[in-house]
């Protein structure tokens, strides 16, 4: 018995020698990590392939003469990769575009502008507010014009082998030039794609396309946002006060994340998603619909969207939507720290409404958040992580230009 324990004993020795001799090993590689070993980590962060010869050897003397500011050059080289806009890029947004979170869909239109806007080095706020659309130029072999009722142009283009790197493959436009339904005036980037419109404006209240735009932009989803010490007042006749019966499950839950909600919902009241359910149930052929000055919803008798009246006898006395005029209450109570920018607090539209979440501190840190985890696979998790993540969006903020976040994250992490 005696022999067994110390063998045993011996054995767990060893093991846990073996283990912690690993890790040792494995964190002296990194620390010991050369030039072109960090060079070709950036490369791959970056690009998802590795660099050529002639790239390898510029990024690793630029590390090697230059330190941590010759890193982020090196980065931004590996950039030019076209597997940063066609892979990286594609993938990193891909997610944001439907409510499963999924990055296995195919190219649309919510991505390749935000493709677009980071290739063309444009401010990264216009992503939530501008009238701009990236589109595949259809005078290309194989590519079908775009469309407002399909996504043929898109998919043509990831079948076709171009890249979309290249500025006369992936054309930057205007929304309103293409969709004669949506006046400047109601257009607000991404969430006015056509991609956006039929993940989040079809069927539902449209409160869906609040919620996504908050957890892809903001990185907030609504529970972390919940405020019960707001004013209900705003909250709509489809919402009960008295779930299951009792109206304290309304007051302690509910209330915490419609007060802030709803107000805000409004701003998308003129807008839809118009499709078939019988004959597309998935919406594939469906199009963004906008109710303009002289436009009038039938059921509502205003230019709001039906949707916005739908269970009304839920609770008779909510509030009844008369136009899309909408007020961030979130500008008091607990979420003043997403950090609101200059503006009134209120609006008229998603295009105002999509300023707001813009111009805020929560927008610049989630951005820099998510390219974080992308380039350094993995959350932010200690004191020096945390100041650099502070450093990044301050450089982010200085010009809104993402490319500054992919190239100071991948440098950061490059001993990796």
């Amino acid at each position: 018995m005696t022999v067994f324990c110390t063998t045993r004993q011996l054995f767990k020795r060893t093991f846990l020698l073996t283990v912690l001799l690993a890790l040792v090993g494995t964190h002296a590689l990194h620390a010991t990590a050369g030039p072109r070993e960090q060079a070709k980590r950036i490369h791959e962060r970056i690009a998802g392939v590795p660099p050529s010869p002639e790239v390898l050897d510029q990024m690793a003397t630029d590390i090697s003469n230059n330190g941590q500011s010759g890193a982020v050059s090196a980065a931004y080289t590996a950039m030019d990769d076209p597997a940063f806009y066609d892979v990286t890029l594609k993938n990193f947004v891909a997610p944001w575009t439907n409510e499963a979170m999924s990055p296995f869909v195919p190219l649309n239109d919510y991505t390749a502008t935000v493709i677009g806007i980071v290739r063309d080095n444009h401010d990264f706020r216009r992503v939530l507010y501008d009238d701009i659309l990236y589109v595949g130029n259809s005078s290309l072999n194989g590519i079908s014009a775009y469309s407002t009722s399909n996504n043929d142009n898109y998919e043509d283009l990831e079948r076709s082998g171009y890249s979309l790197s290249d500025e006369s493959v992936l054309e930057q436009t205007t929304q309103s030039s293409l969709n004669p339904e949506l006046p400047t005036g109601a257009t607000a980037g991404i969430i006015t794609t056509r991609a956006a419109a039929r993940a989040f404006f079809s069927a539902g209240t449209n409160r869906a396309m609040f919620r996504f735009t908050l957890l892809n932009h903001m990185c907030n989803d609504l529970e972390q946002v919940a405020d019960v010490s707001l004013p209900p007042d705003r909250i709509r006749q489809d919402v009960s006060r008295s779930p299951g019966g009792d109206s304290r499950v309304f007051l302690s839950n509910c209330v915490g994340c419609h007060t802030g909600m709803d107000p805000m919902t409004q701003a998308f009241a003129y807008y839809d998603y118009q499709y078939n359910a019988d004959t597309d149930p998935d919406g594939e052929l469906g199009r963004l619909i906008y109710n303009s000055v002289n436009d009038v919803d039938p059921e509502t008798g205003t230019r709001v969207v039906a949707k916005y009246h739908i269970n009304s006898t839920t609770f008779e006395q909510g509030y009844v939507t008369p136009d899309d005029g909408w007020d961030n209450y979130w500008r008091s109570g607990n979420n003043r720290r997403l950090g609101w920018g200059p503006g009134t607090g209120s609006g008229n539209g998603a295009k105002s409404l999509g300023m707001e979440f813009a111009n805020s501190d929560a927008f610049a840190q989630c951005q820099v958040k998510k390219v974080f985890r992308n380039v350094c696979l993995r959350e932010p998790s200690n004191d020096s992580d945390r100041s650099k993540i502070t450093e990044i969006v301050t450089s982010f903020r200085s010009g809104y230009n993402l490319k500054t976040a992919f190239a100071e994250s991948a440098a950061y992490c490059r001993g990796e």
